[in-house]
């Protein structure tokens, strides 16, 4: 009963859900960097547990790319059952990332990539723009993933604007997935860092 009381109003109000998950995704992201004690919560990592966790979110990233990839291609194909899946799957992912970079934002240090300089400006580059879409994105992923949790595959086509949103979502979720784990390689497998 209180489920159907939340998806009720959810569905009634998704852009009102869409901005109050926004907001506290902000705020626990905004509050590893900004506010000390927030971070303090979390324990400080070994560089050994850094390490791991940096090459997990890796792992997760690029899982994410192929699940949005995936539910991209069945969307186009009409495969509505296998597209949600895979954008559920995907939405899941990126919670599981957001469990794993928090402690490792809070716990751990600054990599300093090393490499040539031109190198350096592509990659400098490559993460501002990854660091931008995947703040711009938040609130326009969740929106679709809101209107996807809430309406009928028939509603989403004729009452939402969840295809366009949809593709604005996906878009820029996976350039932003894809220039992250690109600077990853970068960083980690191809030049190094100093720490």
């Amino acid at each position: 009963m209180a489920d159907s009381g939340v998806r009720a109003f959810a569905k009634a109000r998704p852009k009102a859900v869409t901005a109050l998950l926004t907001v506290v995704g902000y705020s626990i992201v905004l509050g590893v960097f900004l506010v000390p004690e927030f971070a303090a919560l979390f324990p400080d990592l070994s560089r050994a547990t850094i390490n791991f966790l940096t090459h997990a979110i890796a792992v997760v990233n690029t899982t994410t790319v192929v699940t949005l990839s995936l539910g991209w291609y069945w969307i186009r194909k009409g495969e509505v059952r296998k597209h949600r899946a895979a954008m559920a799957t995907s939405f899941g992912l990126i919670i599981l990332f957001l469990g794993i970079y928090v402690p490792r934002v809070a716990g751990g240090g600054t990599k300093y990539f090393e490499g040539p300089q031109l190198v350096y400006y592509a990659y400098a580059v490559m993460l501002a723009i990854h660091i931008l879409l995947s703040i711009l994105a938040v609130p326009v992923v969740i929106y679709a993933i809101v209107l996807g949790l809430t309406h009928t595959p028939h509603e989403l086509r004729t009452e939402t604007p969840h295809a366009r949103v949809g593709r604005i979502a996906a878009g820029a979720w996976l350039l932003s997935l894809v220039l992250g784990v690109v600077t990853y390689v970068l960083l980690n497998h191809v030049y190094g860092y100093t720490y």
